[in-house]
């Protein structure tokens, strides 16, 4: 099949900046088509914050471009190059399934990267076949537009088209490839490949790059790529408390899926907790638990200090003090993570101000729901609606004991009771995508080709602070509590 150019009006509006920079960060790429596309999942509303087209895209044309058959008005396709600490470990990586289409600037000015996820083989696939299965897409595309409904930065999931071909994996699966939108896909992984495989005007080309494209208030900084090391520091703090918060596990903590934008990236293996433990790990290959849920701000900070190291020789002439400098900035990223995390809790149990007992007070509250297994997301909702009862944990002296304490704490703020439980309706989802609710979701596709399980989970999740009596059988964990429960990459 041969390569088409675009003529839809389907509002495209591609710029590629990334492809003006030297070649060592991507390589040109031709298109892999694929032999039956059929769209079966768009989001609309994000089709149309975009800028784009619905009734288009939806068309064979519209449905070819988001298939990797057909060349959208105005792209440069490219993959890009990055490398990655995998588990500790050092790579040279790549879009190995990947293709970057170009960036849609949309209408108030705003610049997406446009990537198709499984859309076929580039020169850093190493061995693989660039395609991807039908089911991980469906769980990147729920698990990401839930993080967006939850206010949690993240790249976001547009469509969703399969490709008439299987993908053979453990056995044989339908084929599928995502349009993923990101405010960008530059990576620790990719200052790691500049830092090991360019030269230092490669690195410096990059980091400049980056801060026009994601910390344009660089100007009034003394030495911008110091700006630059803080503010990425700044927002994976953030990041990283608002995943904790909602008792989100990434799975897959690498250095190549750490996202410099500080946007979550790469769904594979993640999953959400159901009882409260932070040693939960759900990935299969993590082994080890290197990246469970409580280590989630450690490895963040491990990750930082990769990234800081690539940056040494722009921070200072003097190596000595270049060091001295990324050290300064890495040692603050553990109290930054801590800051978001305690106003995030603090939330969480209707406390607007700050008092010195607050860390563990709500320390406290998280050691006993680890001893009585309680779900950590119904714990909250619980305590937000007054029906702490009924429970092992609430019924426990423990529990009597810290909920007196907690009363105390709430009857020193000057606001009202509303006010804390208001607080803490706007604090605490109703709703997750239960491990179980996802499953569900993916096999009536997979296996059935049933969507509406899909469309009604997506529905439900899109408003996760509603609190509405329809969310009620979402908001139930499974009756093996995950016991068994494993995730997996999707490669």
């Amino acid at each position: 099949m041969s390569q088409r150019n675009g003529t839809t009006n389907a509002g495209w509006n591609l710029e590629n900046s990334y492809a003006g920079l030297s070649t060592p960060f991507f390589t040109k790429l031709e298109l892999n088509p694929v032999s039956e596309a059929k769209l079966i999942f768009l989001n609309r509303s994000l089709a149309t914050s975009l800028g784009l087209n619905v009734e288009e895209l939806e068309s064979e044309d519209g449905v070819d471009v988001l298939a990797g058959n057909q060349v959208p008005e105005g792209s440069v396709p490219i993959a890009q190059a990055y490398a990655g600490h995998q588990f500790g470990n050092f790579t040279m990586l790549g879009d190995g399934r990947a293709l970057l289409i170009g960036e849609q600037v949309t209408p108030d000015g705003k610049r997406f990267d446009l990537q198709l996820k499984g859309s076929g083989r580039t020169p850093y696939s190493r061995g693989g076949d660039g395609r991807a299965a039908l089911g991980p897409m469906l769980r990147e595309y729920i698990i990401s537009e839930a993080m967006y409904a939850l206010d949690i930065p993240t790249n976001r999931s547009l469509a969703v088209v399969t490709t008439g071909e299987p993908v053979i994996r453990e056995t044989n699966q339908p084929g599928a490839v995502l349009t993923r939108v990101a405010s960008s896909h530059i990576r620790v992984g990719t200052f790691e490949y500049a830092s090991q495989l360019g030269t230092v005007e490669d690195l410096q080309v990059l980091a400049d790059y980056t801060l026009q494209r994601h910390y344009p208030d660089f100007d009034g900084a003394e030495n911008r790529y110091h700006f630059l090391l803080q503010e990425v520091i700044k927002r994976q703090a953030e990041l990283v408390a608002k995943w904790n918060l909602v008792g989100f596990i990434h799975g897959v903590m690498n250095t190549d899926n750490m996202a410099i934008s500080g946007e979550s990236i790469d769904f594979g293996p993640c999953a959400f907790m159901n009882t409260y433990d932070p040693s939960t790990v759900f990935s299969s290959i993590d082994v080890q638990g290197r990246y469970a849920y409580g280590n989630q701000p450690y490895i963040a900070g491990w990750n930082l200090a990769r990234f800081a190291e690539t940056l040494l020789p722009l921070l200072h002439d003097n190596q000595e003090e270049a060091v001295k400098l990324a050290q300064e900035e890495i040692s603050g990223f553990s109290k930054l993570y801590l800051n978001h995390w305690l106003v995030g809790m603090r939330g969480k149990l209707g406390i607007f101000n700050e008092q010195e007992d607050d860390k563990s007070l709500i320390e406290d509250l998280l050691t006993i729901m680890q001893k009585y297994r309680a779900d950590y997301t119904n714990t909250f909702i619980a305590l937000t609606f007054d029906k702490a009862k009924g429970t092992e944990l609430f019924e426990s002296d423990e529990f009597a004991k810290w909920n007196e304490r907690w009363q105390t704490r709430l009857n020193k703020q000057q606001l009202s009771n509303a006010a804390a439980h208001e607080l803490m309706r706007n604090s605490n989802p109703a709703v997750i995508p239960r491990n179980h609710r996802v499953e569900d979701a993916l096999e009536a596709v997979v296996e059935r080709g049933d969507y509406s399980v899909m469309g009604q989970l997506l529905d439900i999740l899109s408003k996760p602070y509603a609190h509405t009596s329809a969310q009620a059988d979402f908001a139930e964990p499974p009756a093996d509590l995950d016991e068994n429960y494993q995730t997996f990459c999707g490669t």
